[in-house]
């Protein structure tokens, strides 16, 4: 892992216990687990996010964003997972050991139990993404919650073998970033932060891997930090991944990688 501090056990440990008292803790890169590679992209730090204080992020649907600092990165995929293409993906991260974050649909973790149980042993975070991906913001708010709430069924099925709707990570993002303020009120009431994104690399248009690639790294040059939506069942996707997590470590860029908050978040509630 790259950027281990040298600092004093004792002093890390005291850090560590200040940092936890904060909104969204911060935590170091030691948590994840140990890179073979010396020279790899790493994960930089552990982001808690805790939806009392980040109930929606995103600036291309929200005023609001993580508290990222200059030259980082969240890596976010939707729509999975796909056996294959999704393989790809995950041994692009394992290759530079970069955790992300999944925003699964679904239908697809109901017929790929194995590949979700896949993700969450790597390391990396599972969100949601409603049921079978529909417009939620042209349907009644009580069918389209109950579209959300089969979708994180299904999720929570695959990982735990038992259907509940609260989810185990509180991450939601609304296909097409269809939110309503409706389906917002909802969603915050019950704990759980809505994710849309900073930029994006437009992988849902037709385009070679070296295309998406000059098109991302452009949007991140000018963003400089952020949010980043990917998707994990598009194959250009897969095949520009291994390229661009090289450009993020040949450009001193650091990946930071979101979890939820402990059981009992800084806000007094349990989740």
């Amino acid at each position: 892992m790259r950027k281990m501090s040298s600092a004093p056990r004792p002093i890390l440990n005291i850090v560590a216990a200040l940092l936890a008292l904060a909104p969204c803790a911060l935590t170091g890169s030691a948590q994840a687990a140990e890179c073979a590679r010396k020279d790899a992209l790493g994960t930089s730090r552990v982001l808690e996010v805790d939806p009392a204080t980040y109930p929606r992020v995103g600036l291309k649907s929200f005023p609001q964003t993580l508290p990222l600092r200059d030259g980082e990165v969240v890596l976010t995929f939707d729509d999975g997972p796909t056996p294959g293409v999704t393989d790809k993906v995950l041994t692009a991260l394992a290759t530079e050991c970069v955790q992300a974050t999944f925003f699964m649909v679904g239908r697809n973790a109901a017929e790929h139990p194995d590949m979700v149980r896949k993700i969450a042993r790597l390391g990396h975070s599972i969100g949601y993404h409603s049921w079978d991906h529909p417009h939620l913001n042209k349907m009644p708010a009580d069918q389209a919650e109950a579209n959300i709430n089969r979708g994180i069924e299904a999720v929570q099925t695959a990982l735990r073998g038992t259907a509940s709707t609260v989810p185990s990570t509180p991450f939601f993002r609304f296909p097409y970033f269809e939110s309503t303020p409706s389906l917002l009120d909802r969603l915050e009431k019950r704990g759980i932060a809505v994710f849309g994104a900073d930029f994006w690399a437009s992988d849902w248009n037709k385009m070679t891997p070296e295309e998406e690639l000059k098109l991302l790294t452009g949007r991140l040059e000018a963003h400089r930090k952020g949010i980043i939506l990917l998707h994990d069942p598009q194959m250009r996707t897969a095949e520009m991944l291994p390229a661009f997590l090289r450009y993020l470590r040949e450009h001193n860029y650091h990946v930071v990688h979101i979890v939820p908050p402990a059981m009992k978040t800084v806000s007094d509630r349990t989740h």
